[in-house]
């Protein structure tokens, strides 16, 4: 009995804080194979970045509703390391760790064990997305643990999720994305 491939989804999540309001996240979910893509956002009373941005991840891997293989793409260096350090040490350690000399519970374990949970159905891979500025894309160029996909981050506008932001994300999204196409991969 043969079983079909999982499908493959590029899930690209990002934050932004407004000072004293909250904060908004942003995931944008790709079917690799035909090109179409899913978008949610919303805005939450939370002034917590890293919270947010792994709202976002969180959000959009439970909006697949089968099993699939997603790269998640995000700038988070929070959710990079939580998922490719910490989360098998987490769940071992019944979701606590040592911090100074005193256990404590992770944080944001509840959102963490949501993650846990879609793994169970989901095969992530996680990439690290630098937005940047020239200068600032030179001073991270030689980093080991960065794979960067450079984006000017835009100068007008609230925040990283303005319209300007989420245009020039949507063309770096398909760029990436045309590299991860079946075709392109038996091409190369």
């Amino acid at each position: 009995m043969m079983t079909a491939p999982a499908a493959h989804y590029l899930l690209f999540a990002e934050a932004a804080i407004e000072p004293n309001q909250g904060g908004s996240w942003r995931f944008v979910l790709e079917n690799v194979a035909t090109g179409e893509s899913f978008s949610a956002n919303d805005f939450e009373p939370i002034d917590c970045h890293e919270r947010l941005e792994l709202l976002a991840v969180v959000r959009g891997l439970e909006a697949i509703d089968h099993s699939a293989r997603v790269t998640l793409v995000t700038k988070s260096r929070y959710v990079n390391r939580g998922l490719k350090r910490g989360l098998n040490d987490w769940r071992a350690n019944g979701w606590q760790w040592e911090r100074f000399g005193r256990v404590v519970p992770v944080r944001d374990h509840d959102l963490w064990k949501r993650v846990d949970r879609a793994l169970n159905y989901h095969q992530v891979d996680c990439r690290l997305w630098q937005f940047a500025g020239e200068e600032e894309a030179e001073a991270t160029a030689g980093m080991p643990e960065v794979e960067s996909v450079v984006v000017a981050r835009p100068r007008r506008g609230r925040f990283t999720l303005a319209a300007e932001g989420f245009r020039r994300a949507t063309q770096a999204a398909a760029t990436l994305g045309d590299a991860f196409r079946p075709s392109t991969l038996a091409a190369g």
